[in-house]
């Protein structure tokens, strides 16, 4: 009885292990005519579309990029841009500073036209233009309008004849190639420490059409770069000669000008990672 039931057993077994053999081979079969899975491609990042833009409409009028480091000496980042220690110029960048004394991540790109100007000024004896595209770091509150990190680009122009026309005139002409022909621009006075004088520059509000909403704040304008003509103290700490040279500078957030374009009403859309709002770029 045992041996009947053992071969009973056994011989079922093989049994079963044999159907499903032959099972799996056929499911797992492999049909090589059938085309291969298409793999999804990444596109490029909302903020670096648009920084590729602005350095393209700049380099046809010009301007050279010109990198410049993320991690700053507080010289660099302030005293050379004629913000001395404890000028009260310097609250209005919240700073993330290091263990390391005088180190900081930069708050802007600004210390950028000093480094460009002793790298290719050769000693203030050349003109130079160029654009300063990086990142900036701020400690401050995250809200629609305001992140902690953030692009910005620089641009300075430095020669022996330029003045506030020249200035007016290059920053309307990048507007109407950046928004069309149609976009309005104002200046509005302003008081940067590194630029005398110095203005503010808003477009028409693409949001709103000008009517007003959240993003500027209900004005119909919003604010697309701070310039103004380079302080005579920030051409001598580049090395130049201010009785001989002047220049121009500017700066503008190429977040803030994609939710201009596009339509986006909160900034932090930019750093969430929220694949549903990057897969539409």
């Amino acid at each position: 009885m045992k041996e009947a039931l053992t071969t009973a057993y056994e011989a079922r077994e093989t049994l079963i292990q044999e159907q499903e053999l032959a099972r799996s081979l056929e499911e797992g079969a492999l049909d090589v005519t059938l085309p291969g899975r298409p793999r999804e491609a990444g596109g490029l990042h909302p903020s670096t579309r648009t920084l590729r833009q602005i350095q393209a409409i700049w380099a046809e009028m010009g301007f050279q990029v010109f990198r410049s480091r993320d991690v700053e000496d507080d010289y660099t980042n302030f005293t050379a841009l004629n913000m001395p220690p404890h000028h009260p110029a310097r609250d209005m960048w919240d700073t993330f500073y290091t263990t390391q004394e005088n180190v900081i991540l930069r708050t802007h790109t600004s210390p950028g036209q000093i480094r460009a100007m002793h790298a290719l000024g050769a000693k203030g004896t050349r003109p130079i233009r160029v654009i300063l595209p990086g990142m900036c770091y701020r400690y401050e509150q995250i809200t629609a309008r305001s992140e902690i990190q953030f692009h910005q680009v620089e641009g300075l122009a430095v020669g022996r004849t330029i003045t506030m026309t020249d200035l007016k005139g290059t920053i309307a002409d990048f507007a109407r190639r950046m928004y069309g022909e149609r976009a309005r621009v104002r200046f509005r006075a302003s008081h940067f420490p590194f630029t005398e004088p110095s203005m503010e520059v808003d477009v028409e509000c693409f949001i709103c059409g000008g009517e007003g909403c959240r993003v500027c704040k209900y004005s119909g304008w919003v604010e697309i770069m701070g310039c103004g003509m380079v302080h005579p103290v920030v051409l001598e700490n580049g090395g130049y000669d201010p009785t001989q040279w002047s220049g121009f500078a500017f700066g503008m957030g190429p977040e803030r000008i994609t939710m201009l374009k596009h339509g986006i009403n909160d900034i932090r859309y930019f750093w969430s990672g929220d694949l549903r709002f990057l897969e539409q770029f």
